[in-house]
């Protein structure tokens, strides 16, 4: 069969064409390595047709939007579907045989696993880009530049007694604090409590959305509000919304592209993932095909949507796992399901 070459060039996103590659520039590079993974298209990649649905974060789905979007100029009779329910919400479809691909931005749990077993269902889980949770205050905001992990533990736990900033630090206002934060069914909302709170219980009197775009606006509307999200919606956003440092011990670090890759940015520092039914991926061509091209292109695509891509040695493990998955000789991770690492490797 024969193969078409596509090749990303770093700063463009490709408006890709049967047998062409058109390149329009994009605005941010968050890119880390040259790309090490070249996309071929198979000739007849244009013939393939059918549905299916990918669901979940909120985080991942501008990345996944953009991989639908792009895959759609060479594959153009296949429809994928792209939902926003949160991690867990994706999760809880997928562990149904409802969805072919859960975007997920933490691991899969052990309950969810155990759905999935229940109904048959084998998985893969495949990295796909780097985030740091960013935790942000208005731009209005004249007192904050940084937090200790106490400090946040202490505003988002229902046992810290924190009401008004003046309860974090005697110096700031004694005025009360606006909290915003994603809902229960987010993968943001789970890694966040696990990294910050640990074993304490988060408080319920704040302002929660699975909607990304509603806490970008809750927090910018006042100097006393305080929230957190992925790191794209902040970068969007960085003229109404300031990004607060975060010290873990070590000094407080601010969220960038570098410190989020080097893991300097801790505890919030982690990975971005596809999980993909295996029945789905090793059954269905056009689900196989489009895998693929998510895995060799979200390094490029990264970038344009606001994610740090994976660093050379990751986009090559996760190629050569999803060339093993689709062709059956590489396990499905469901075989031998433990808790994956969920922050980059320096």
């Amino acid at each position: 069969m024969e193969l078409m070459n596509i090749k990303l060039n770093r700063r463009s996103l490709a408006a890709i064409t049967a047998g062409t590659v058109a390149l329009a520039p994009f605005g941010r590079i968050f890119a880390q390595d040259e790309n090490v993974v070249t996309y071929e298209a198979p000739e007849n990649v244009g013939d393939l047709s059918g549905s299916f649905e990918s669901d979940g974060s909120s985080t991942l789905g501008p990345l996944t939007e953009a991989a639908i979007e792009e895959f759609a100029a060479i594959a153009p009779n296949v429809r994928i579907t792209n939902g926003i329910s949160g991690t867990g919400g994706g999760f809880e479809r997928f562990t149904k045989g409802e969805i072919a691909i859960a975007n997920a931005s933490r691991p899969i749990k052990d309950s969810e696993a155990e759905a999935a077993a229940a109904a048959g269902i084998a998985w893969y889980q495949f990295d796909v880009a780097y985030d740091g949770i960013t935790v942000v205050v208005s731009a209005e905001n004249d007192f904050i530049t940084d937090l200790t992990v106490e400090e946040l533990a202490n505003i988002w736990a229902s046992d810290g007694g924190v009401t008004t900033w003046a309860d974090v630090r005697a110096e700031w206002p004694a005025e009360n604090i606006e909290l915003y934060g994603p809902g229960t069914a987010s993968g943001t909302f789970d890694f966040f409590n696990e990294a910050i709170l640990g074993e304490r219980e988060v408080r319920t009197d704040y302002t929660p959305s699975e909607d990304d775009n509603v806490l970008v606006q809750g927090v910018a509307g006042s100097a006393n509000a305080l929230g957190y999200f992925g790191f794209s919606y902040y970068e969007e956003n960085q003229d109404i919304l300031k990004a607060v440092a975060v010290d873990n011990g070590a000094g407080a670090v601010a969220p960038s592209v570098e410190t989020i890759s080097d893991g300097t940015y801790a505890p919030l520092g982690r990975t971005l993932f596809i999980y993909v039914s295996a029945s789905e991926l090793q059954g269905r061509a056009e689900v196989a095909e489009f895998v693929k091209f998510y895995a060799a292109t979200a390094d490029e695509l990264a970038p344009s949507v606001g994610y740090i891509s994976l660093h050379a040695d990751d986009q090559q493990s996760t190629w050569d796992k999803v060339v093993g998955a689709i062709d059956g000789s590489v396990a499905p991770d469901s075989d031998s399901f433990g808790t994956p690492e969920a922050s980059p490797a320096a």
